[in-house]
């Protein structure tokens, strides 16, 4: 199916995607070929040897497999549905013979929002990276719009968008200029603009970076670009590096590990421990002028650093923590149970990351492997700086004996 309009169109398709040796069964729409609604988004439906779409009699929208088996359905049993069709705006709808609408895909967003289409407060987009636990949401809350990265139970934003004079967001809907926020009496309170003058055609959390972009499409170009995305800048992004990598100021991943510096960041250190009171077994490894881009955490106000490390130590559940002592008045202590969205900061920041590690991680003549190599991180552009000076102290002192031995040979 698809719709009677110019290119690129939408169009509805009964996919079958190979996945790990088994096949995935699922209802998508499509415009031009960029996937913007998928049944299947939140839970997979696996099948062998058929898959089927089928609309029952009673009106009920179905994908089924092998020997009658439902995997996804509408749920429309006998709201008297006689069709299903794919509007120009690419809403996919079971319609009665009146043409009234009982379900809609808009009803059921995934990771876009496609041009007309509303989303009310306390609704969301999600997106799921590849070979990842975490996942990442778009939220649209009373105060504010915001990304965040969900890992387990915990949720740490790490961009947001708040309409000015605190005034509260009903409802935000995707216009051709720009995301519009809207209040309770259907009045723009706030947008975020297009920077082309194409019109939007969606919205979309990208499943790999968690970065949320407005896209038009481009004719000469015969594709779909970004006329705006959230976050510009790679150590900005929640995974830019993988948990216990820090993204560095040349866009590098640079990865703590127990046996020292590597490039792969898979191992980490073991999870699962626990200080306890005092923190018997762990200790806290200080990683200065390091920060993480996550935010709304549990936090302490006005407490030393030392007094941060403990709070973590002290608490099963805490991963790390980051401490800031920028501000005239007050120092923060921020506790994570996730060690990730670390990024390097200009020295003398007062920003310290602190990770919970296993005690006893000692190298060569008691120093932390790992801590030697925060000294080669934060220590890099001081190095290179000294040894400019030292050369060029080094060819100062060179020219000056040459010159001296050149007078003196003059002299005699």
């Amino acid at each position: 199916m698809e719709t009677d309009q110019m290119e690129p169109s939408f169009r509805v398709a009964l996919s079958v995607d190979a996945i790990e040796g088994k096949y995935s069964c699922s209802l998508e729409v499509f415009l031009g070929d960029v996937r913007v609604w998928n049944s299947g988004h939140y839970s997979r439906f696996y099948v062998s040897e058929k898959c089927a779409l089928e609309l029952t009699e009673d009106g009920d929208l179905r994908l089924k497999g092998p020997r009658g088996r439902v995997g996804w359905r509408t749920g429309t049993s006998g709201q008297g549905v006689e069709r299903l069709q794919i509007q120009w705006t690419g809403n996919l709808v079971l319609v009665d013979a009146l043409n009234r609408i009982k379900w809609q895909s808009f009803n059921f967003p995934t990771d876009v929002i496609l041009y007309g289409q509303r989303l009310n407060v306390a609704t969301r987009l999600t997106s799921f990276p590849a070979n990842s636990t975490s996942f990442y949401s778009f939220q649209i809350e009373n105060d504010k719009i915001a990304l965040y990265l969900n890992s387990g139970t915990s949720h740490y934003s790490y961009w947001e968008f708040k309409p000015s004079k605190n005034r509260n967001i009903t409802f935000i809907q995707l216009g051709p200029k720009g995301l519009v926020l809207f209040n309770d009496k259907n009045k723009k309170i706030a947008q975020i603009p297009s920077q082309v003058l194409p019109p939007l055609r969606f919205l979309a959390l990208g499943n790999r970076t968690g970065n949320l972009g407005l896209y038009f499409y481009s004719p000469s170009k015969a594709q779909f670009e970004a006329s705006f995305q959230a976050l510009n800048t790679t150590c900005d992004l929640p995974l830019a590096c993988k948990p216990y990598g820090i993204c560095t100021f040349s866009n590098a991943c640079s990865c703590i590990r127990q046996d020292g510096v590597g490039s792969n960041c898979d191992g980490g250190f073991p999870r699962g421990f626990c200080g306890g009171k005092g923190g018997n077994g762990v200790e806290m490894l200080e990683l200065r002028d390091v920060s993480s881009v996550l935010k709304d955490a549990p936090r302490r106000v006005n407490v030393s650093k030392e007094e941060c490390g403990k709070l973590c130590l002290n608490d099963c559940q805490c991963a790390s923590a980051s401490f800031s002592s920028a501000g005239w008045d007050s120092q923060v202590c921020i506790l994570y149970r996730f060690v990730g969205g670390l990024k390097q900061v200009n020295r003398g920041s007062g920003m310290i990351y602190m990770v919970k590690v296993p005690k006893g991680n000692r190298g060569v003549h008691g120093k932390s492997n790992v801590k030697k190599w925060v000294l080669i991180l934060v220590g890099v552009v001081d190095g290179f700086i000294i040894l400019l000076v030292l050369g060029g102290l080094g060819y100062y002192l060179v020219q000056k004996r040459r010159k001296n031995l050149l007078d003196d040979g003059s002299e005699t």
